[in-house]
């Protein structure tokens, strides 16, 4: 392996991009660390501290957005603005028809749809900013998470609001821009690998939160990990790794055969290949969508139930993650059903049967066409099945052992759930494109 390392910086090219990759999550991880001008962090610290179901919805949001929203830095948004405008054109890139004519134009329509995303990001980079300005000026109810000397009167100036406003936004612009200089010059995904560079950034200090309430009684006190609980978090850490990288390689491989053409006495044509199926087609975004709907309902009934009780107590107690048997069975239905509606969007069965056709290509015993059509939309809801339950399991087990063994959710998660799931998946792919460039050079790959 260290000599697969070692070849890996001798290729001049492939030496520039890792390099450059480095350095750029760098400059992130720098930016992510400084804070807004006007935040007074030790009272926005000890609010979340007090405050766990607040606490908890901004570090899930931090997992998928490469945010900083528990400490109101320069890059607290995150690029979450960014991942919401581009999904939001893809799905109107199904239903809109200038927008589809746009996709299917190759080069100059993605370089117009990415340009119409961008503008889209600064309007909600814009909202969003307002919005979590307003949660910091108003803080908890009884005391403001603005720092004194900006305050007058009791207010933060126009002036004020509008630099943390363009602050923001700035951040998150930049952050954008950066994930495109990685995707030009870099190696990789760059929105992925800033996720990523988040999620491992967390990790080690889970790591120490475990160590250092460690004990070495079986079945010690609550809120102890005793030997039992860090097999469990092994067991389960070993087996999400091990289950990503399956079923990201797991394909439903169709065979097709090109049509031969006989052109004097040769015979061209007519080769046996197969059209590959990824049995996780919409990779991570049915958990992240799941989970954010869920994160909505126990913030709206905790607030209900600490004022009014009564039946909101009971809501409020359906709707927290932990052992609650509606919560769970909502994110799996959640969870199948954005899997079935991302895959919806992103693989359609009649634009692949028409390329087979338009390239000569056909499914043995199935005509070109309708019929090929309705074959690959029938293989691609039963391989969609089979991915959901991947991912209903990834994402339930964490928050059952959080539950059952009284584990913190957020260790549970980096260690066995979603956050692992998604580092594992972006690293997997990295790996594979170092790899091309290795082998295209004739040296072994990563993974050989």
């Amino acid at each position: 392996m260290w000599e697969k390392i070692r070849v890996m910086f001798t290729i001049p090219e492939l030496r520039q991009k890792i390099l450059l990759t480095m350095l750029f999550l760098a400059i992130y991880r720098v930016g992510f660390q400084i804070p807004l001008p006007i935040v007074d962090r030790d009272a926005m610290k000890a609010s979340l501290q007090s405050n766990s179901t607040l606490g908890s919805f901004f570090q899930q949001a931090a997992v998928f957005s490469a945010s900083n929203l528990t400490m109101g830095t320069i890059f607290g948004l995150g690029i979450m603005p960014y991942i919401s405008a581009s999904i939001i054109f893809q799905l109107l890139g199904s239903v809109w028809a200038p927008l589809e004519q746009l996709q299917k134009e190759g080069e100059s329509g993605r370089k117009k749809i990415n340009e119409y995303t961008r503008y889209a990001t600064v309007v909600i980079c814009i909202g969003q900013s307002w919005g979590y300005l307003a949660y910091l000026i108003h803080g908890s109810g009884t005391r403001s998470f603005i720092s004194s000397e900006f305050m007058v009167n009791g207010h933060l100036s126009f002036y004020w609001q509008f630099v943390a406003v363009m602050i923001m936004t700035t951040g998150t612009v930049f952050l954008m821009w950066l994930g495109e200089q990685i995707d030009e010059f870099g190696i990789g995904n760059g929105i992925s690998l800033l996720i990523m560079a988040g999620i491992l950034a967390r990790m080690p200090a889970a790591f120490i939160d475990m160590i250092s309430n460690s004990s070495l009684e079986l079945g010690g006190s609550v809120g102890k990990f005793g030997p039992e609980k860090w097999i469990v978090m092994g067991i389960l850490f070993v087996s999400v790794v091990a289950g990503v990288v399956y079923m990201d390689q797991g394909q439903r491989r169709i065979p097709t055969q090109s049509a031969k053409h006989v052109r004097g006495r040769k015979v061209f044509g007519g080769n046996r290949q197969y059209l590959p199926l990824k049995v996780n087609h919409s990779g991570v975004m049915p958990i992240i969508f799941a989970s954010s709907l869920l994160l909505f309902p126990n913030l709206l009934f905790r607030q209900l139930a600490a004022a009014y009780g009564g039946i909101w107590d009971n809501l409020n107690d359906a709707f927290t993650r932990g052992t609650s048997y509606i919560y769970n069975m909502l994110y799996i239905i959640l969870i199948y059903f954005f899997c079935y509606f991302w895959t919806a969007i992103m693989f359609n069965p009649k634009d692949v049967a028409d390329n087979l056709k338009n390239f000569g290509t056909f499914i043995p015993g199935y005509r070109p066409g309708k019929r090929t059509e309705d074959y690959l939309e029938k293989v691609m809801v039963r391989i969609t099945y089979v991915g959901a339950a991947f991912l209903s399991v990834v994402a339930i087990v964490p928050t059952l052992i959080s539950g059952s063994l009284d584990i913190p959710f957020i260790v549970a998660q980096f260690y066995g759930g979603t956050t692992l799931l998604i580092a594992v998946s972006v690293a997997f792919d990295l790996v594979q494109k170092i790899d091309s460039h290795l082998v295209m050079r004739n040296y072994k790959g990563l993974l050989q």
